[in-house]
């Protein structure tokens, strides 16, 4: 425990411009005795560590000190190196990589052992991904506002945001930020976006909350579902919703209960199960479906 409470008040240290012996006797959880004894266990390992009395003073490190990275261990340096192989898959450039070797640089016998783990996180759109990202990256970095065209389920529209922050969830690349046309924060799906371009126009950057990326919070419910798939189809299910989303009726067939946020978005993936899937609830989804069907049968009627 001690070992590990030096390391997250040096941690500490590091990050934050000066502290207190109270304020680390807090977030520690033990007495301001304790941090005034790892202090001294930090400095008799050579760490200058400096400290002020009075108003304003504090626990500070000493100005252009920098640490060993051995205080990482291999596993660490591991996790950094494979962080940085995931994120050259969607660049352009080879900056990652760079970065990868200078980190690399003198630690062969520090960095050991095999790689166990590999992210790919390239899709079938790394062509046009990859200009798309680094034009958000260069606005961002620059404070300059993004320009794209956009297309949603409700139609295609031209959009101007001040950008914070590149986010990549489920399975796919998104922006996030101040959206001029809605004033307020969106995430923007990148695979939807055409023509991203930086802007000359800067911005003043706001106080901007982090991205709340929770699933009840981007795709909340609303639609309760309940669907007969076929035990073929018990892959797809488990793969999508887990192996908690279904029972089994008294048929064999699989009773899939959920809540979903959209409806049209409901009709499509049902309808990529074709026969194999039968909608109970909403009656709305199983309406809609028998008209597309009917639709679609007309079409290809032979003459």
């Amino acid at each position: 425990m001690k070992i590990d409470r030096l390391i997250g008040i040096l941690s500490i240290l590091l990050q934050e411009e000066k502290t207190t012996a109270p304020e680390l006797a807090e977030r520690f959880e033990v007495s301001r005795r304790t941090i005034n004894r790892d202090i001294e266990d930090l400095c008799k390992a050579g760490i200058p560590i400096r400290t002020t009395q009075g108003t304003g003073g504090g626990i500070s490190i000493m100005d252009g000190y920098r640490m060993d990275r051995t205080i990482l261990t291999s596993k660490d340096m591991q996790m950094i190196l494979t962080g940085l192989r995931s994120l050259d898959s969607v660049t352009g450039s080879r900056y990652y990589g760079q970065l990868m070797e200078k980190i690399q640089a003198g630690s062969s016998e520090f960095i050991s052992g095999k790689e166990s783990m590999l992210i790919d996180l390239s899709s079938w759109y790394k062509g046009s991904l990859a200009p798309k990202i680094e034009v958000i990256q260069d606005a961002i970095e620059n404070r300059h506002l993004l320009e794209f065209k956009y297309y949603a389920p409700t139609g295609e529209s031209n959009r101007t945001i001040e950008p914070y922050y590149l986010v990549f969830q489920w399975s796919s690349w998104y922006v996030w930020g101040w959206c001029s046309d809605r004033e307020d924060y969106r995430l923007f799906k990148l695979n939807r976006m055409d023509r991203a371009a930086e802007a000359e126009q800067g911005f003043v950057c706001r106080d901007v909350p982090m991205p709340d990326l929770s699933s009840e919070k981007i795709f909340p419910g609303g639609i309760k579902v309940k669907a007969l798939f076929t035990p073929d189809m018990k892959w797809r299910l488990v793969e999508e919703f887990g192996p908690h989303c279904f029972t089994e009726a008294d048929d064999g067939r699989l009773l899939f209960s959920a809540d979903y946020t959209d409806m049209e978005n409901l009709v499509t993936w049902l309808m990529t199960f074709g026969a194999k899937a039968e909608v109970l609830e909403p009656r709305e989804a199983r309406d809609i479906i028998r008209r597309n069907a009917e639709e679609t049968l007309q079409i290809y009627m032979e003459d």
